[in-house]
């Protein structure tokens, strides 16, 4: 059965509150509808063409971590995976299918919680020029790819446009407060060590994710979405090996793609072929099945 990507959506007489990169949300009140496209962006920039099912994949994939982290740490559902929609929303089931979340309306902190396990993307290229991530030393002779000994926590800021900037963590005190930035290192290092145990006994390896946290009736709950491959990088285990860039489950995928072409990365963002659009649907539905054992 052929998919047909969702690109864009409208929800008439459902407000819209703000169109990101991938998500939708929509105002319902007391709560917030969230809504995953299937839009996919690289390099800041969202291509003309979407991955179909992708955004199928991140919320349910988002609801399987919520469930299983509800014991570690609150979060912001509302819903669960099999509930029906409320009757307002129920016209336009069609479209939010396997893909909408009802969630509280918590108040994010404004900082990005990422933690890594192992030397990528930016944080190889600090290391590379002064043996650190996000200010913090490292040892040396770790190459690209490295585990890290421990996880660490690197924060970054979230930028509206452009890229979200590293921080130490010092300056993700002063952005949200210290009580907070402890809660949140704390929340976020465990979070990740009980999924990159779990994953890796289903073949993947979690490199690094980013967690978003808010703030609802004062107390630190975990928001957006978890551990997925748009969210972290997931690698096939039995493909691993330090000293190179690891083949990927997650969007790396199109960005290896997209280093191949005279491109500025500048918009306009060029398509992305049939062959790479159909790729990439597989490893995000590979991802899904590998780590729920489901079939979506």
């Amino acid at each position: 059965m052929l998919h047909e990507p969702l690109l864009q959506l409208d929800l008439p007489g459902v407000p819209k509150i703000k169109s990101g990169k991938v998500r939708e949300m929509f105002d319902l009140g007391d709560r917030l509808l969230l809504v995953a496209t299937d839009r996919i962006s690289a390099f800041d920039c969202v291509m003309p063409n979407g991955i179909p099912r992708k955004g199928e994949v991140l919320t349910q994939l988002s609801f399987f971590w919520f469930e299983r982290f509800a014991s570690i740490i609150p979060n912001h559902l509302l819903n669960s995976a099999n509930d029906r929609l409320p009757a307002k929303l129920q016209p336009f089931s069609s479209k939010l299918a396997r893909r909408s979340m009802i969630v509280k309306k918590a108040k994010p902190l404004a900082i990005e919680c990422v933690v890594r396990g192992y030397l990528a993307g930016s944080g190889w290229q600090e290391y590379r020029k002064q043996q650190t991530v996000c200010g913090i030393k490292l040892p040396a002779g770790l190459s690209e790819s490295s585990e890290l000994p421990e996880p660490i926590f690197t924060p970054a800021t979230k930028a509206e446009t452009g890229h979200d900037e590293n921080i130490s963590f010092e300056q993700a005190a002063a952005i949200v407060g210290r009580e907070l930035s402890e809660q949140a290192r704390k929340a976020s290092l465990q979070l990740y060590r009980d999924a990159r145990q779990y994953a890796r006994q289903r073949g993947i390896i979690i490199a690094d994710t980013k967690f978003e946290f808010g703030l609802f009736e004062n107390q630190l709950i975990l928001i957006d979405e978890v551990l997925t491959p748009d969210s972290s990088r997931f690698w096939p285990a039995d493909q691993y090996q330090p000293g190179r860039s690891q083949p990927s489950f997650d969007k790396q995928f199109v960005r290896d793609y997209l280093e191949t072409l005279q491109w500025d990365k500048t918009p306009p963002a060029p398509a992305l072929p049939a062959d790479i659009v159909s790729k990439t649907e597989a490893k995000y539905l590979e991802a899904y099945t590998r780590l729920t054992g489901k079939q979506l």
